[in-house]
């Protein structure tokens, strides 16, 4: 039976919690690798369903939409490669991530001609497959922005990519560089939760210590200035988990 595992803090009820993280879709019949590629994820702010096998995974993942799912080729039942074809016949635009131990030219031909958008073979770094599921998932992200040549826009705030300006309620807001770059980030992702280590990677050099508090540093002061005097918030916390533009 296919188990949903969801992120739960006694401050934020499981619901919230799940309708603001990515929904990842992982199809891996040895429960060990399971249990450490859940446990990763979610420390990174994603909603993890596992199942066991090919049929079960067809099943679930009509069933739940993930947001990319990940697919290992040797699995009972229906094997990675059917199921991937299966999932792309009725949803092209869902990324698929291909996780395998098979490793030759031919397997991941295979699987990119199933229809596998990515392929990553065992052993692997953790680091590559977060890098390869946020380019994925940006890659296949929808729209929920108005976009305008070089104007992003979210509620009543507007950041212009070209002048460099941002206002909100039509108010000029005066941010430095750190502070602009990462609110076109938040503007760029709204209603997604980012973690830390997203924002550490999109909005810093992908090197940055996340052991410091630097990115809440900043988080504070882009606060501070699209916030304080208006009438509503815009960035929230997650405890644990980081922030979200809603």
């Amino acid at each position: 039976m296919a188990a949903l595992f969801i992120c739960n803090n006694q401050l934020l009820t499981p619901s919230a919690i799940f309708a603001s993280m990515p929904k990842i879709g992982l199809a891996e019949d040895d429960l060990k690798i399971a249990s450490l590629i859940k446990t990763g994820l979610e420390e990174n702010g994603y909603a993890v369903t596992i199942v066991t096998d090919g049929q079960l995974a067809l099943e679930t993942f009509h069933l739940i939409a993930p947001d990319l799912v990940i697919l290992d080729i040797m699995m009972p039942g229906l094997n990675g490669i059917e199921v991937c074809r299966q999932l792309k016949a009725s949803n092209k635009k869902l990324p698929v991530l291909m996780l395998t131990a098979l490793g030759s030219i031919d397997d991941k031909v295979t699987g990119l001609n199933a229809g596998a958008d990515d392929y990553l073979v065992k052993p692997f770094h953790f680091k590559e497959l977060l890098a390869r599921i946020a380019a994925l998932l940006r890659r296949y992200e929808p729209q929920d922005i108005e976009v305008n040549n070089h104007l992003l826009s979210f509620e009543d705030i507007t950041l212009d990519t070209s002048s460099k300006e941002v206002q909100r309620a039509g108010i000029p807001i005066t941010l430095t560089a750190k502070e602009f770059t990462l609110l076109e980030l938040f503007l760029r992702n709204p209603n997604r939760l980012l973690s830390r280590q997203y924002i550490a990677e999109n909005a810093w050099d992908v090197n940055f210590d996340t052991g410091t508090n630097v990115i809440d540093v900043y988080v504070n002061f882009l606060r501070n200035k699209i916030e304080k005097g208006f009438g509503r918030k815009l960035i929230h916390t997650k405890i644990n988990m980081g922030y979200i533009l809603k």
